[in-house]
């Protein structure tokens, strides 16, 4: 029964997670090319090199900390002045990105590449799914939360699956071509369909100079920002739960972040192949947030299944430390 009530509160997001997993599929279904692309244009023939390892940390350590700031200030915005435009914003960003690496893959290009998906990283990432569950809570009871929000999680890992899914059989001259019309897609559905769900509060002070309402405007960022960090700190649960998601992210950026160009080096695993490693990681995320979640929620509780969750993760980056191991690569070429 709980399994059937929250799926039937998905109805009044169909106009939201549509597009969201539109934009999903399309954003992953180049994840594997990707490495295929930057090895290809910056190490010169070789299977990987250091240059494209330290690009993509610097890229991850760039985003890192202009998100603490940018990410409190379109939640502030999306509080303010709606959900709707801030995620046709975040959506749209990823667009450019993918369209240099359609018209040309040369070193320049790749190098460009890094620069506005840097950019685009830092207004979306992470932005788009809290935005997405700030309109979820809009509109779902609270008794409903957690199990709706189990299904977005969920219906983000299937959409992973699909993405690599179609990473995996279409040819790669035509993978970026797919991507970019489906993110075309998705902000021209949300313009036409999303429904807005925060009433924007009335603006004051309309004829005031451009100046006046630029420092005002700075100035409520800050106080909001400054009143949120407060609220924090003050909190003994939200600082344990900010604490958590930080070293939780501080450890898996970085397992992420080189993962796949580890997989190439180590085992010379090209687009398919890692396209299908991709798709049974996803397989996984789906049985456990689609069907587990929401079945174990109401035994357990929220704490027990966060706790499972990290104590998942400390051994998923124990599996990932031996695979560094020499003995590792020592046994795979043993055995071919």
């Amino acid at each position: 029964m709980e399994f059937k009530s929250s799926f039937r509160e998905l109805r009044p997001l169909v106009h939201l997670l549509f597009p969201l997993c539109v934009h999903w599929i399309a954003e992953e279904m180049t994840v594997s090319v990707l490495v295929d692309v930057t090895t290809a244009a910056l190490c010169d023939g070789a299977s990987t090199c250091s240059q494209v390892i330290y690009i993509s940390g610097l890229q991850q350590t760039v985003v890192g900390i202009f998100k603490m700031v940018v990410l409190p200030v379109l939640g502030q915005l999306a509080d303010e002045y709606g959900r709707k435009p801030v995620l046709l914003l975040t959506v749209s960003t990823t667009i450019i990105p993918f369209t240099l690496l359609a018209c040309s893959e040369s070193e320049g290009a790749v190098y460009t590449y890094y620069v506005l998906r840097t950019i685009s990283y830092i207004l979306s990432q992470g932005s788009i799914f809290c935005i997405s569950v700030a309109y979820a809570a809009d509109v779902v009871k609270d008794s409903k939360r957690a199990g709706v929000f189990g299904w977005i999680t969920g219906l983000y890992s299937a959409s992973h699956v699909l993405g690599n899914l179609l990473a995996r059989f279409l040819p790669e001259k035509y993978i970026f071509e797919v991507s970019i019309a489906l993110l075309i897609f998705c902000p021209v559905y949300m313009y036409f369909f999303l429904v807005e769900t925060v009433k924007p509060a009335p603006r004051q002070e309309q004829n005031s100079p451009c100046l006046t309402k630029a420092s005002k405007a700075l100035r409520e960022r800050y106080n909001s920002m400054r009143y949120a960090a407060t609220i924090v700190l003050r909190s003994p649960t939200l600082k344990g739960i900010s604490l958590v998601c930080f070293f939780y992210e501080l450890g898996m950026s970085g397992i992420s972040n080189v993962l796949l160009y580890y997989l190439k080096a180590a085992f010379g695993y090209d687009k398919n192949q890692l396209s299908e490693i991709l798709m049974v990681v996803g397989i996984g995320s789906i049985v456990s947030q689609l069907l587990v979640l929401p079945l174990v929620n109401p035994l357990v509780g929220e704490k027990v299944v966060l706790c499972t969750a990290l104590l998942a993760s400390i051994a998923y980056g124990l599996f990932y430390g031996l695979a560094w191991a020499s003995w590792v690569c020592t046994l795979y070429m043993m055995t071919k």
